[in-house]
């Protein structure tokens, strides 16, 4: 790759490598320059800058990113749109990432320019929840990195994937000594429970009995005819060798010790066993309480049906003090659930405007109108409920109780703006303070625009990152910009001094440095629907391929 500076007449076709700011434009690093992009800086910028030109033998940032990301994504992982030589990972679904370790380090070791980060290894994740990420690190890589990256990846298998929770049916015992409150043990099992449900489990019974070998042998037996996937006792002492009253009556009722203590504090006292093929885990005192212990890194991979022995105990050593960390992520009684809250990831919320009077339609409410036998609205609800964004927000104004009917029982938070007559800031306004605090941005969605899908707001997501200047994502279509717009949590407080029947639409001029274009590959995101003719176009857009005719708006055209 060739890189340096040259005269502002001869970058045409090549990367900036630096951004440049404009009085209402900017250029943005990465940028393939074209003839206008060379105006501009001949008629408004410096004399030389910095570009990059890719050599035969190289591959673009993301073309690297999507090549190396695709050979590494396996059951259970999807991938996001590369964007500035970045592709995210994200789980499918609930469960433990799983990678190999060493594999992953031969990657990283091929070349500078290709990298791969994971969260850690044996992680647990929720959907939608980001994984991992390739960045390639200079505008492009050596095609023979990247074939190695890819070739590593794919070796015997895809390096990463998720090793989803199984919905294991869960028994408990908990022993009881003179002076143990029957509070505790109530308590127990709320929290138990809590911690099984996270992880998609059930808790099938629960016993109790006096801490002795003599009572709690039969109830380790009844067990196994229960039908139970896993057994926990809660001893009311600590377990403190392996011929203590727990491991005992184990033995006592047919079954065996695998390994007693683990290098995780807490957690330090846990017990593994076996019933038949039953795993059996006498917990620690720590597992009493909602904080992760080392319990739940057994507990998490023993319902992702990976291997726990005495060898995998072992080895948690590594990460495994947990003392100093007052809460980690299940949703629990006492402990905020922050794989919901804080993934790995922005957390990005969906604003759905649907709430204004349809006045250049000159009739009924558009938003009501029949698509694709549904009503607009809920077409583009579930269209917009098909992207990573949590949560969606719609605003009602005119027709509230219509508009909310028609959404029906979609997972849709609902506001109601009685100002809207008084124009579409009023509604976003609403729908700003309505989000949780915790979101980091928001995508501005419009309820008659029904041809954006989840796909369309994925890859504004993905191109969101405040820390290097992307703080406001716009989609463009053949350098047309678009809706919708994501803008980060900065911009709030000045959305919120909006008035009148305007949207946010100047701050995009105002922050010119913070803006990133982000091309689609259809139309979806120029189309709206303020007119009869543009109705009777996307009806016909929509209509099954045997009965539609001739589209008679090429606008319509590219529906994702």
């Amino acid at each position: 790759m060739k890189f340096g500076a040259v005269a502002v007449a001869e970058a045409e076709g090549a990367i900036l490598a630096h951004s440049l700011k404009f009085a209402d434009k900017a250029l943005k690093k990465g940028r393939v320059l074209s003839r206008a992009d060379v105006e501009l800086l001949r008629a408004e910028g410096p004399a030389r800058i910095v570009v990059a030109r890719l050599d035969p033998g190289d591959v673009g940032e993301d073309e690297a990113a999507r090549r190396i990301a695709a050979a590494a994504a396996g059951p259970g992982i999807a991938l996001g749109p590369a964007f500035t030589g970045r592709v995210n990972l994200h789980a499918e679904t609930r469960g433990v990432l799983v990678f190999d370790h060493a594999r992953l380090d031969r990657l990283n070791l091929v070349d500078e320019a290709t990298t791969l980060g994971t969260l850690p290894q044996f992680a647990a994740v929720a959907p939608r929840q980001m994984v991992a990420t390739v960045k390639i690190i200079p505008f492009a890589a050596p095609e023979a990195a990247v074939a190695e990256c890819a070739r590593i990846a794919a070796e015997s298998g895809p390096l990463l994937h998720i090793a989803a929770f199984r919905p294991y049916a869960v028994g408990l015992v908990q022993t009881r000594l003179p002076g143990l409150k029957e509070s505790i043990l109530d308590k127990t099992k709320t929290v138990t429970e809590q911690r099984l449900q996270a992880l998609g489990c059930r808790l099938l019974f629960e016993a109790r009995c006096d801490h002795s070998e003599e009572a709690l042998t039969p109830l380790v037996r009844e067990a196994t005819r229960r039908g139970v996937d896993l057994l926990l006792i809660h001893g009311a002492s600590a377990i403190v060798d392996r011929r203590d009253v727990i491991p005992a009556a184990i033995v006592a009722a047919g079954g065996g010790i695998d390994h007693f203590g683990m290098p995780v504090d807490p957690g330090n006292l846990l017990l593994l066993a076996h019933l038949g093929d039953k795993p059996v885990l006498g917990l620690p005192g720590c597992a009493r309480s909602p904080k992760v212990n080392g319990f739940d890194w057994v507990l998490e991979r023993l319902v992702a049906g990976l291997p726990v022995g005495p060898g995998e105990i072992m080895r948690m050593g590594a990460g495994g003090l947990l003392a100093e960390i007052p809460s980690r992520g299940l949703p629990r009684a006492e402990a905020k659930p922050e794989t919901e809250q804080s993934p790995a990831g922005p957390r990005i919320a969906a604003l759905l405007l649907a709430a204004g009077q349809s006045s250049r339609m000159g009739g009924p409410n558009k938003l009501l109108a029949d698509v694709d036998g549904r009503p607009m609205v809920a077409r583009t609800a579930t269209r917009l409920l098909a992207s990573r964004a949590r949560p969606l927000v719609a605003v009602f104004g005119k027709d509230a109780e219509a508009v909310d009917a028609a959404l029906g029982r979609l997972p849709v938070e609902r506001v109601h703006n009685p100002d809207y007559a008084q124009g579409l800031s009023t509604s976003l306004k609403r729908g700003l303070a309505a989000l949780p605090e915790e979101v980091d941005g928001v995508v501005v969605c419009l309820g008659d625009m029904p041809l954006v899908a989840g796909r369309d707001l994925d890859r504004l997501i993905a191109a969101f990152n405040p820390l290097e200047g992307r703080a406001i994502i716009v989609p463009t279509r053949h350098g047309k910009r678009g809706n919708p717009v994501l803008w980060a949590r900065r911009f709030f407080a000045e959305m919120q001094q909006l008035a009148g029947d305007v949207g946010a639409r100047h701050l995009i001029g105002e922050h010119a440095e913070l803006v990133a274009e982000v091309e689609m590959d259809s139309d979806n995101v120029l189309v709206d629907i303020d007119t009869p003719e543009a109705l009777a176009a996307l009806r016909q857009k929509t209509q099954p391929p045997e009965a539609a005719g001739p589209l008679p708006s090429p606008s319509l055209a590219g529906e994702g």
